[in-house]
């Protein structure tokens, strides 16, 4: 089997206004995402997602110049293969660093998809998993800066869904925030795990003024606090309080996570399948983690292709955390690229597809009704 072409498809839709979530890098005024379709002489096809970098644009073309180069005529199944060619000649020298990392992550995990096509397997059985249940979070682009009672309707509606954790968004004020995560935990209990996410918002001194109410309030993880290369707040910001820090969501590749890690500040961290190399690379990220008893939470992109690929990964690892589920109000990439990418069980937990390779039918139609919109999607 060799590859035969790899397309990029650039895909948009607007967030129709009154739905707009507001969190630290801006108010949600569309959706963006790059899916991949490799194809193979045998006429298997996978499918994959890379994260937009707020230029699905750029994404797609270097994939469907650059990168198919590279790849063109590979074996499907060496995806080890594949994976180190890329990053020796686009990541390595001379590359485009994240763009070519998340251009990358998509191809790989349409590899993943195409072996477990063509062995007839689960994605999560070809790494070794088995179909076991991963604790979700209500999170994605929802819960945003809002006035603390609405918000805390809203936390409510998803613990009355089954939901057994929320994540909230900070990282506006420090007094404000405060007032909402109380909120929150005032209307849903001591019996719901409440995270909080920064979006790189905090300056050490915050971290400061917050982290005694976050203890307070039995808060899990404090979530990206400073930008991914803040290194050095984030070691200083642990002397702050007991709140465990999480992060990785902006790191690609396990090089950078080898530092996140070895640093000892975080305790939880979030590779998103679609930005640090796909599924061939976090499974060794998730190792890492493992090595050092951290768990893996990672961050879901635009699609139900991203999450379908994440929960197939969640249940194959040895340090399982969360399963971010999406409630953003209106998102037809989650509900309808591929269906709906998990269902909720009583207990809160969401299973992998068992179908071959991602277990899931792309609906081509419905892509091709939402082409690239120019522009950017956070304002």
């Amino acid at each position: 089997m060799r590859i035969t072409e790899i397309k990029a498809v650039p895909v948009s839709f607007r967030v129709p206004e009154g739905k707009n979530v507001r969190l630290g890098i801006g108010r949600a005024v569309k959706r963006d995402a790059v899916l991949v379709r490799v194809s193979t002489d045998d006429g298997v096809t996978g499918w994959g997602e890379a994260h937009h970098g707020r230029c699905p644009g750029a994404i797609a073309k270097l994939i469907d110049t650059t990168m198919q180069d590279l790849v063109l005529g590979a074996d499907p199944l060496d995806s080890n293969g594949v994976w180190s060619k890329v990053h020796r000649m686009q990541l390595a020298s001379h590359g485009m660093g994240a763009a070519a990392c998340m251009a990358l992550s998509a191809i790989d995990i349409a590899l993943w998809d195409i072996r477990g096509k063509a062995a007839g397997l689960p994605i999560y059985r070809m790494l070794g998993g088995g179909n076991r249940p991963t604790p979700a979070y209500a999170g994605g682009i929802s819960l945003g800066w809002q006035a603390p009672e609405t918000l805390a309707e809203e936390a409510a509606s998803y613990v009355a869904l089954g939901y057994r954790a929320l994540k909230l968004r900070v990282g506006d004020a420090p007094g404000i925030d405060v007032v909402r995560v109380r909120a929150v935990r005032e209307a849903v209990g001591d019996a719901v795990e409440i995270l909080v996410d920064a979006n790189t918002g905090y300056s050490l001194d915050d971290v400061r003024r917050v982290m005694p109410a976050y203890e307070e309030l039995g808060v899990g993880w404090l979530e990206e606090p400073f930008p991914p290369q803040d290194y050095r707040d984030y070691k200083l910001a642990t002397s702050c309080g007991r709140v465990p820090l999480a992060a990785g969501e902006n790191h690609f590749t396990r090089f950078e996570f080898t530092r996140l890690i070895e640093d000892g500040a975080v305790r939880h961290a979030q590779p998103d399948l679609s930005k640090a190399g796909g599924i061939t690379e976090c499974a060794r990220i998730a190792t890492l983690c493992s090595a050092w008893r951290m768990t893996f939470n990672p961050h879901t992109s635009a699609t139900g292709l991203n999450m379908v690929a994440t929960i197939h990964m969640l249940s194959a690892v040895d340090n399982p955390g969360y399963f971010e589920a999406d409630l953003a109000h209106h998102n037809p990439f989650r509900d309808q690229v591929c269906g709906l990418p998990y269902d909720l069980d009583p207990q809160g937990c969401v299973v992998p597809k068992d179908g071959p390779g991602l277990g899931v039918e792309i609906d081509e139609a419905f892509i091709a009704a939402h082409p690239l919109i120019e522009g950017p999607c956070y304002v």
